[in-house]
């Protein structure tokens, strides 16, 4: 199929009143950085929606591409003619001669004149069109009630614009239109399901990792880098901070209160987290939390381990189905990725009988027996490497020794 341009539809972002202007300039600059990559290109803005023009550049490529932009519902193909009666027919019984047409395919025209200058109302346009359409294609049925193929026509000043495929987007709000927040990673399947649903509420994100070597291996670090450049897929680039939680992880054994391990380490992780997303300027920490999935995603827990941090914690999957997570990890290009068997350090000294119930100020009394934790805490987010990843990031150089390299901070919008 050859293609002028790309026709992007903004979703609810358009009922957001006064705010609307706003979210449309964040598509608009999100639409911007991701093509970069692709210099032929022009964006133009109009209200209510977007046109990329391809100027030779790959419109399938480009579709997957912008498919992916939160805040755009869908993404429709467009040819582009003059604005003449000839030329829009020509264009219309060419366009469609591009497909195949099986017998009994049911079809209509659906014309809209934007430039009232045009001789022919919406309506008439509409027979003009699809009568030589018809004739030259038999196989074609109408139907006025949810054709297979409807071929929409947008009759403008400067051209008019033909297509009938509508590509579904991701929608949601634009990336970073509702403020930042910090997000677990672990290597598993929930957390970045939770970072993509965070994302699409128009929340940036910025990941935080523990690690805890030797006990966790280095491919157990390149998976979760690999995770941050499948997700970066949908916001341009992310920030990831990798921290080694061996210190204090390990402070937690042998202190006679081994059923609380998972406890006291989500704790310290909050606290972790908080002190990073202070320096950053979020507002919030999002979790992979499901509710009932594990010993420490039970309500008491989650209220115990919660207690740690001032920040509030947004749990996207909190209600979710497990099978529902997974089907999601699929969809979004994580899953494969997730359940490579590399451990993390919510993995090690899991005991045999995780407390489901635990009571906070016995937790309270155990952390303030630990007298090194507040150090081994500080020690941690002193230590913290940060890495900005991309979807070209070179996996090999981020996870090596340039890792520890001070990274330049990038504007992002």
């Amino acid at each position: 199929m050859t293609y002028d341009m790309l026709l992007l539809r903004f979703g609810e972002i358009t009922l957001k009143g006064r705010n609307r202007n706003r979210f449309e300039k964040t598509v608009y600059t999100h639409i911007k950085a991701v093509l970069k990559p692709y210099p032929k290109v022009n964006v133009i803005r109009e209200y209510g929606r977007l046109y990329v023009e391809l100027n030779g550049e790959s419109a399938e490529e480009l579709t997957q591409v912008l498919r992916k932009v939160f805040g755009i519902v869908s993404v429709s193909p467009v040819r582009v003619c003059p604005v003449d009666l000839d030329a829009i027919i020509e264009t219309a019984l060419d366009f469609l001669g591009e497909r195949e047409l099986p017998e009994g395919t049911t079809f209509k025209v659906n014309a809209r004149r934007v430039w009232k200058a045009f001789p022919h109302s919406s309506q008439e346009m509409n027979h003009l069109v699809g009568s030589p359409v018809l004739r030259a294609y038999p196989n074609l049925k109408v139907q006025v009630k949810q054709p297979e193929i409807e071929l929409r026509i947008e009759v403008r000043e400067n051209g008019a614009y033909l297509y009938y495929e509508t590509i579904p987007g991701v929608a949601g709000f634009p990336l970073g239109s509702n403020g930042k927040a910090m997000l677990l990673l672990s290597g598993g399947i929930d957390s970045p399901v939770a970072a993509w649903a965070a994302m699409r509420r128009g929340l940036e994100i910025e990941c935080v990792h523990f690690y805890s070597y030797p006990y966790t291996s280095q491919l157990a670090k390149e998976k979760v880098i690999e995770l941050t450049r499948i997700l970066s897929r949908y916001a341009g680039r992310i920030k990831l901070h990798l921290v080694p939680f061996t210190e204090v992880q390990t402070s937690f054994v042998g202190n006679g209160q081994d059923n609380m391990i998972i406890t006291l380490m989500r704790r310290a992780m909050l606290r972790i987290t908080s002190a990073l997303a202070e320096r950053s300027g979020a507002l919030a920490i999002v979790t992979g939390d499901s509710l009932g999935q594990v010993a420490s995603q039970t309500l008491a827990s989650m209220n115990v381990i919660g207690r740690a941090t001032e920040l509030p914690i947004l749990r996207p999957l909190v209600t979710m189905d497990k099978n529902d997570i997974v089907n999601q990890a699929i969809e979004i290009g994580t899953y494969e990725t997730s359940i490579l068997p590399y451990e993390d350090c919510c993995t090690l000294f899991v005991p045999k009988s995780p407390t489901t119930n635990p009571n906070l100020h016995v937790v309270e009394r155990v952390e303030a027996s630990l007298e090194r934790l507040p150090e081994l805490i500080e020690a941690a987010i002193a230590a913290t490497e940060t890495v900005i990843i991309k979807p070209d990031t070179d996996i090999s150089r981020i996870s090596g020794k340039e890792s520890r390299e001070p990274v330049v901070q990038e504007e992002w919008f």
